[in-house]
Protein backbone atom coordinates (compact mmCIF):
# COMPACT_ATOMS: atom_id res chain seq x y z
CA UNK A 1 0.00 0.00 0.00
CA UNK A 2 1.09 3.24 -0.60
CA UNK A 3 1.35 6.68 1.18
CA UNK A 4 -1.67 8.23 -0.83
CA UNK A 5 -3.68 4.86 -0.03
CA UNK A 6 -3.26 5.15 3.45
CA UNK A 7 -3.54 9.00 4.21
CA UNK A 8 -7.32 8.02 1.48
CA UNK A 9 -8.39 5.00 4.24
CA UNK A 10 -7.27 7.14 6.81
CA UNK A 11 -9.43 9.86 6.07
CA UNK A 12 -12.02 7.48 4.67
CA UNK A 13 -12.27 5.84 8.28
CA UNK A 14 -12.47 9.02 10.09
CA UNK A 15 -15.43 10.35 7.84
CA UNK A 16 -17.04 6.75 8.49
CA UNK A 17 -16.34 7.43 12.35
CA UNK A 18 -17.56 11.21 12.48
CA UNK A 19 -20.47 10.27 10.64
CA UNK A 20 -21.37 7.41 13.26
CA UNK A 21 -20.66 9.39 16.16
CA UNK A 22 -23.22 12.28 14.93
CA UNK A 23 -25.68 9.90 13.77
CA UNK A 24 -25.24 8.30 17.79
CA UNK A 25 -25.68 11.77 19.12
CA UNK A 26 -28.80 12.29 16.82
CA UNK A 27 -30.68 8.79 16.82
CA UNK A 28 -30.32 8.10 20.51
CA UNK A 29 -31.98 11.39 22.22
CA UNK A 30 -34.75 9.75 19.81
CA UNK A 31 -34.38 6.58 20.88
CA UNK A 32 -34.86 8.02 24.32
CA UNK A 33 -37.53 9.61 23.68
CA UNK A 34 -39.36 7.14 21.69
CA UNK A 35 -38.93 4.54 24.38
CA UNK A 36 -40.24 7.21 27.49
CA UNK A 37 -43.68 7.62 24.66
CA UNK A 38 -43.87 3.63 24.60
CA UNK A 39 -44.03 3.23 27.84
CA UNK A 40 -46.13 6.25 28.70
CA UNK A 41 -48.50 4.56 26.53
CA UNK A 42 -47.91 1.10 28.24
CA UNK A 43 -48.57 2.80 31.39
CA UNK A 44 -51.67 4.45 30.21
CA UNK A 45 -52.92 1.14 28.65
CA UNK A 46 -52.54 -0.84 31.90
CA UNK A 47 -54.35 1.85 33.80
CA UNK A 48 -57.28 2.12 31.61
CA UNK A 49 -57.75 -1.85 32.32
CA UNK A 50 -57.22 -1.97 35.56
CA UNK A 51 -60.36 0.64 35.71
CA UNK A 52 -62.16 -1.04 32.84
CA UNK A 53 -62.05 -4.43 35.75
CA UNK A 54 -62.65 -2.28 38.97
CA UNK A 55 -65.90 -1.06 36.58
CA UNK A 56 -66.70 -5.02 35.72
CA UNK A 57 -66.07 -6.18 39.37
CA UNK A 58 -68.66 -3.26 40.34
CA UNK A 59 -71.34 -4.00 38.35
CA UNK A 60 -71.02 -7.41 39.43
CA UNK A 61 -71.16 -6.87 43.00
CA UNK A 62 -74.41 -4.41 42.20
CA UNK A 63 -75.74 -7.91 40.73
CA UNK A 64 -75.54 -10.06 43.26
CA UNK A 65 -76.77 -7.20 45.44
CA UNK A 66 -80.15 -6.98 43.80
CA UNK A 67 -80.30 -10.50 43.63
CA UNK A 68 -79.74 -10.68 47.29
CA UNK A 69 -82.91 -8.75 48.06
CA UNK A 70 -84.49 -10.68 45.28
CA UNK A 71 -83.84 -13.60 47.79
CA UNK A 72 -84.86 -11.85 50.53
CA UNK A 73 -88.37 -10.85 49.19
CA UNK A 74 -89.01 -14.37 48.41
CA UNK A 75 -87.79 -15.80 51.70
CA UNK A 76 -90.17 -13.04 53.28
CA UNK A 77 -93.29 -13.85 50.99
CA UNK A 78 -92.67 -17.74 52.01
CA UNK A 79 -92.25 -16.75 55.58
CA UNK A 80 -95.91 -14.51 55.11
CA UNK A 81 -97.34 -16.88 53.15
CA UNK A 82 -96.93 -19.39 55.96
CA UNK A 83 -97.82 -17.75 58.66
CA UNK A 84 -101.41 -17.02 56.61
CA UNK A 85 -101.37 -20.81 56.16
CA UNK A 86 -101.34 -21.35 60.19
CA UNK A 87 -103.67 -18.78 60.03
CA UNK A 88 -102.19 -16.96 62.25
CA UNK A 89 -102.20 -18.91 65.08
CA UNK A 90 -98.51 -20.12 66.09
CA UNK A 91 -98.74 -22.53 69.18
CA UNK A 92 -96.13 -22.55 71.72
CA UNK A 93 -95.95 -26.13 71.00
CA UNK A 94 -95.73 -25.85 67.14
CA UNK A 95 -92.43 -23.06 68.07
CA UNK A 96 -90.70 -26.27 70.43
CA UNK A 97 -91.43 -28.05 66.81
CA UNK A 98 -89.87 -25.87 64.99
CA UNK A 99 -86.88 -25.40 67.88
CA UNK A 100 -86.60 -29.11 67.47
CA UNK A 101 -86.48 -29.22 64.24
CA UNK A 102 -83.56 -26.59 63.81
CA UNK A 103 -81.12 -28.78 66.22
CA UNK A 104 -78.22 -30.41 64.45
CA UNK A 105 -78.19 -34.46 64.34
CA UNK A 106 -75.43 -35.09 66.56
CA UNK A 107 -76.36 -33.72 70.10
CA UNK A 108 -72.98 -35.84 72.20
CA UNK A 109 -71.87 -32.74 73.52
CA UNK A 110 -74.65 -30.09 73.49
CA UNK A 111 -77.05 -29.82 76.54
CA UNK A 112 -80.55 -28.95 75.63
CA UNK A 113 -83.15 -27.58 78.08
CA UNK A 114 -86.50 -28.55 78.06
CA UNK A 115 -88.39 -26.12 79.98
CA UNK A 116 -91.17 -27.03 82.16
CA UNK A 117 -94.90 -25.43 83.38
CA UNK A 118 -93.11 -23.36 85.47
CA UNK A 119 -90.29 -22.01 82.69
CA UNK A 120 -87.77 -23.86 84.68
CA UNK A 121 -85.01 -26.20 82.51
CA UNK A 122 -85.34 -30.31 83.57
CA UNK A 123 -81.34 -31.00 85.55
CA UNK A 124 -79.72 -34.16 84.63
CA UNK A 125 -79.26 -36.00 87.75
CA UNK A 126 -76.13 -38.22 86.64
CA UNK A 127 -74.87 -37.15 84.05
CA UNK A 128 -71.27 -39.31 82.66
CA UNK A 129 -68.63 -37.42 81.42
CA UNK A 130 -66.75 -39.21 78.72
CA UNK A 131 -62.61 -38.24 78.65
Amino acid sequence: MTTRQIITTTIIALFVLIGGVGSCMFIIPQYRVWSQEMEGKAEFAKAEQNRKIKIEEAKANLEAEKLNAQAEIERAKGAAEAIRIENGSITPTYIQYLWVRQQNAQTNNKIIYIPTEAGLPVLEAGRAVEK
